[in-house]
């Protein structure tokens, strides 16, 4: 039976901890099961999770060293994920790769997966807070901010938290057929298989909080969202000429001012779908898309969903409100 073997750090965060267990142990007992032997290693056969998320004091009967037995190990994150990794842990990671495991992280698990030199030159994702850290440590790495997961065949890695779920019932679907991870999925009560990626959970910031010689403009911008403003609109406004305005959007932006004003729309466009119950075509005009058809390719675009869809996922009905222009929920 292939053995699954979770690394447990010191720090450990409790729930992804224990996503591997709850997704493979519900295969296991789905039709036709057992399919894996489960076993959580630890430095010593002992473990404490981060106090921050209730402190738990953990004994298994597995090591570290136990991952070299391993057809597949689990790294989830840890709360001290930025600092130096244990060279014990990196190197027993790098003995079960050798030994043919197949190797995934859950959301920051990917930090210390990252560290054994294994993802170099491969695609990864991580929690999308944390991606361009892990670019900026890892250059070899192919760090992709959007995908819930990415599978490199040997070397699997998940977005943030809720993500490893997902990563899970992959392998399961991969090793055991749709069937089964079907079952799992339906025990779990989860989809299958999510639609998008993390760009559907991904916070902006609110202009009013990002300090920027821009802040005037960009607040601005922000309460004419539903105008159909021009790049000379908004330079004129900034006191500048075009050029400038291009120039120091990308130095303080990072993009165009027309790119942040699409984006902006779309925040908007998300805040409206999670909190009222208005058309889609309103909810187009008072994003500013001028038609529900504009609303949808932009919003799929960034988002990876369709607006339907994310209203599904994310609309909160006990805090449904009445939108109208000048009143719409504030971006943050």
């Amino acid at each position: 039976m292939p053995v699954v073997a979770i690394l447990a750090l010191d720090g450990a965060l409790p729930f992804e901890l224990s996503i591997p267990g709850q997704v493979f142990g519900t295969a296991n007992d789905v039709v036709g099961g057992p399919y894996y032997d489960l076993r959580t290693c630890a430095r010593g056969g002992r473990v404490t999770t981060a106090g921050a998320y209730g402190g738990l004091r953990i004994a298994t009967d597995f090591d570290v060293d136990a991952l070299a037995d391993a057809d597949t190990v689990v790294v989830p994150g840890h709360a001290g994920f930025l600092d130096r990794p244990d060279p014990v842990v990196v190197a027993a990671l790098r003995s079960a790769a050798d030994a043919g495991a197949r190797l995934a992280s859950v959301c920051v698990g990917a930090f210390t997966l990252a560290a054994t030199g294994l993802l170099d030159g491969y695609p990864a994702t991580t929690h999308w807070q944390y991606t361009g850290e892990l670019a900026r440590r890892h250059p070899a790495v192919r760090v992709d901010g959007d995908n819930l997961y990415i599978d490199n065949g040997a070397l699997i890695t998940s977005a943030g938290v809720a993500a490893g779920l997902d990563l899970c019932l992959h392998l399961v679907r991969r090793d055991v057929g749709a069937t089964v991870a079907a079952a799992t999925a339906r025990r779990v009560v989860m989809p299958p298989q999510r639609a998008g990626g993390q760009s559907q959970f991904i916070e902006h910031p609110d202009p009013e909080r990002t300090p920027s010689a821009l802040q005037a403009t960009l607040c601005w911008m922000e309460a004419r969202l539903h105008e159909p403003l021009t790049l000379g609109e908004i330079a004129r406004y900034a006191r500048m000429s075009v050029r400038g305005l291009n120039r120091h959007f990308r130095a303080q932006t990072g993009t165009t001012p027309l790119q942040w004003l699409l984006r902006a729309r779309v925040q908007r466009a998300r805040l409206l779908l999670e909190s009222t119950a208005l058309p889609v075509e309103q909810v187009a005009a008072e994003a500013g898309f001028g038609s529900a058809a504009s609303l949808r390719v932009h919003f799929a675009r960034q988002t990876g969903v369709s607006p339907q869809e994310y209203r599904g996922a994310f609309r909160f009905p006990s805090e449904e409100v009445t939108a109208r222009r000048g009143s719409a929920p504030a971006l943050h």
